[in-house]
């Protein structure tokens, strides 16, 4: 099934606490997670780019924060423009990787500003896990 890419106005940010998860993977009992990656700048505005190049630099990972455990310092998914797609089932690396390559490809194919930063969240709902891809743009 080919994913929909969309562009999407984030209105609020998204919160996490710090997570010391540096494995791109996801189960169900992790909760919703977020992983922050840096492309490299001769990639990140590149038609087809280098898969080897991808998903980037790790950033920081982080976990849906819950009001019972209060953090020091908090992570987000800043609101914003964003070129998003995402998948209803736990992608691997390379699945990830593919469908990153994709967005940047619409993104671009749509003449946007990509940045360099790429977000994979993870997350369960209606009894089935999501991978979700937001890369940030401007016009």
């Amino acid at each position: 099934m080919k994913p929909e890419i969309l562009r999407l106005n984030l209105l609020g940010p998204l919160l996490y606490a710090p997570s010391e998860s540096i494995a791109l993977a996801y189960k169900q009992e992790d909760g919703e997670k977020l992983f922050c990656f840096e492309i490299e700048e001769s990639q990140a505005q590149e038609f087809l780019p280098e898969k080897r190049h991808f998903p980037g630099a790790l950033v920081f990972s982080g976990k849906a924060l819950k009001e019972e455990e209060p953090s020091e310092s908090i992570l987000e998914l800043p609101s914003g423009n964003y070129i998003f797609c995402q998948i209803r089932e736990i992608l691997d690396e390379d699945g990830i990787i593919d469908l990153a390559v994709e967005a940047q490809n619409e993104g671009l194919w749509q003449r946007l500003k990509l940045t360099k930063r790429l977000y994979v969240r993870f997350l369960f709902e209606e009894s089935q896990g999501v991978t979700q891809i937001w890369r940030p743009y401007t016009e």
